[in-house]
């Protein structure tokens, strides 16, 4: 992976994140604490062809339903 790919993701996980944040109202490190235990970082990188060309809001939407599955199966483990 080039410089340049690394630095366009980096930027997209942190557009995740800040947009997630204000959405939910919470503090960033809180968010990241979130997006660390539920691997939404690893998600957001390895989808990134698919996801960096949607919104905002469905992106949020996306993490929201991807948190909610790892809660499942955590839940469930």
């Amino acid at each position: 992976m080039t410089k340049r790919q690394t630095s366009k993701i980096l930027r997209f996980k942190v557009f995740c994140l800040e947009n997630y944040k204000n959405k939910h109202r919470m503090k960033g490190a809180d968010a990241m604490r979130l997006f660390k235990q539920y691997g939404v970082l690893g998600y957001l990188g390895s989808c990134y062809d698919m996801l960096h060309s949607f919104g905002a809001k469905y992106l949020v939407q996306d993490i929201d339903e991807f948190i909610r599955i790892r809660q499942k199966k955590a839940k469930s483990a």
